[in-house]
């Protein structure tokens, strides 16, 4: 599942323009957006027009619909916007090779299109139970004229992380970006209540997967590589009842800042986003309660959560090489919170 913060303080979750009326009927409309013409989009040069970023996409409240772990895209009333039909590309990856965990949806599953629709071929790593919404990204990215390659499997085992890089280096190529954006955050209102088994989950998925994955890419990434990782508001506001998930965004962050220094001498760049309230699965699948997914947003000054398309072009920025002065930066999207700041 891919990454995104959710709100009880500045909040995330484990495991993009149109406006909000458009949004809310993205619902029930996906076959007509993997039918988009994103080919065409890409190589559109036309910019949207100014718009009160207020305004634009849907707004708090929502409807509550919980899921079972680990959530589906497709499921979700409204269906968030990863860029499917809004983002437009312009060549600034043509020829990258990257590796994206939690591609399915959410975060990763924007970056996934963005790079594609920016010249990349992209292979997708997500959860065996995420199959229908990654059949969708993998049909959007052939459809940007790009290679596709989908690698399900669980990142809580080391060997399976091996395994995937191996194989994303041998179907793609190569691999030069790595996006690691999958992750794990169940809520527990009362400390007491957080399990071992649970506490360890989380673990396994936000931590010991980045440095398996990362430890076995780094010997196949070129100079002028770029490794981005997915921290979180909660690196610096832990909210109260995801201590186990912020504790591994503020490691994200520490090892983000430091690996970025050990990895200069190689020419490969580290960098991370820190989302706010975005509108992903990981809402609705145990990640906060649902009296919190339905006011999800509504207490930043932007008054809404984020669409993953909104975050898509940080992703790009940080990975391509327009962005070479950047590493060991820790990038905000939190709709004017000001963390970090």
């Amino acid at each position: 599942m891919s990454e995104a913060d959710d709100r009880n303080g500045p909040v995330s979750n484990t495991r993009r323009g149109v406006l909000a009326g458009v949004a809310v009927g993205l619902a029930g409309t996906l076959a007509a957006k993997v039918q988009a013409q994103p080919s065409e989009q890409a190589n559109s040069t036309a910019a949207p027009p100014p718009s009160d970023p207020r305004k634009l996409y849907v707004h708090p409240p929502f409807a509550a619909q919980p899921q079972p772990w680990p959530g589906l895209a497709s499921k979700m009333n409204p269906r968030p916007d990863h860029g499917e039909t809004s983002y437009k590309g312009s060549g600034k990856m043509a020829g990258r090779k990257a590796l994206i965990t939690g591609g399915d949806s959410g975060l990763g599953r924007a970056a996934a299109i963005a790079y594609a629709r920016e010249g990349a071929d992209v292979a997708i790593n997500y959860l065996p139970q995420e199959e229908e919404d990654a059949r969708e990204v993998i049909e959007l990215i052939r459809q940007a004229g790009r290679k596709a390659v989908a690698i399900p499997g669980d990142i809580r085992e080391e060997a399976f992380c091996q395994k995937l890089v191996a194989d994303a280096v041998e179907q793609l190529g190569g691999l030069d970006t790595l996006v690691n954006c999958a992750g794990r955050q169940l809520y527990h209102e009362d400390f007491l209540d957080l399990t071992t088994e649970q506490f360890d989950w989380t673990l396994k998925t936000n931590l010991y997967a980045l440095f398996w994955i990362i430890k076995a890419a780094i010997p196949h990434m070129p100079p002028g590589g770029a490794i981005v990782n997915t921290g979180s508001t909660n690196s610096y506001v832990p909210g109260p009842i995801i201590l186990d998930y912020a504790l591994t965004k503020a490691a994200i962050t520490n090892l983000t800042k430091g690996l970025a220094k050990q990895l200069m001498p190689k020419g490969i760049r580290v960098n991370a986003v820190a989302p706010g309230p975005f509108w992903t699965p990981l809402q609705v699948c145990g990640g906060q309660p649902m009296s919190a997914v339905e006011k999800h947003g509504a207490d930043v000054p932007m008054g809404r959560p984020g669409q993953p398309v909104e975050i898509a072009p940080v992703f790009v920025q940080l990975a391509s090489t327009e962005g070479s002065y950047l590493t060991g930066q820790v990038f905000g999207v939190a709709g004017g919170s000001g963390i970090p700041g």
